[in-house]
């Protein structure tokens, strides 16, 4: 996607400041590299810098990270829900972090009804007024 298409774009993390924060950085982490892969154009070209030296491309947009309750992060996703097509969500969840492997993950999540899911934090990308408008009253990560 152009720069052109990206205005009017958003994105924003929102994590369980609760955390430790290697389970936060981790949550992050985790979260960043799949709006990534599931968002075509999302990251930059590679650069070189004044000494021909290559650095991958990074993300073209700033990602800001709010901090919230696990409530509030639940309440959150089912709002953006109901935005869907027009917001991407990315949860990341107790269930998959405790998991070893991803069908460990997929099994709990299978048995997991919607409100047993203990989320860790959500990534939203899409229309810059309706990730506005759902997240504008969360705090930043600080």
């Amino acid at each position: 996607m152009s720069e052109k298409k990206r205005e009017g774009i958003k994105c924003v993390m929102v994590i369980d400041g609760e955390l430790p924060v290697g389970l936060i950085a981790n949550t992050a982490a985790i979260l960043g590299v799949t709006l990534g892969t599931k968002q075509d154009g999302i990251i930059g070209e590679d650069l070189q810098d004044g000494s021909g030296q290559r650095h991958l491309g990074i993300t073209t947009i700033p990602i800001p990270i709010l901090k919230a309750s696990k409530e509030e992060i639940r309440s959150l996703r089912e709002a953006a829900a109901k935005e869907e097509p027009d917001v991407m969500i990315v949860d990341f969840s107790a269930q998959a972090q405790s998991s070893r492997a991803y069908e460990e993950y997929a099994t709990k999540l299978r048995q997991s009804e919607a409100m047993g899911i203990d989320y860790l934090g959500i990534a939203l990308y899409g229309e810059d007024k309706i990730v506005k408008k759902l997240t504008g009253q969360i705090a930043l990560l600080k």
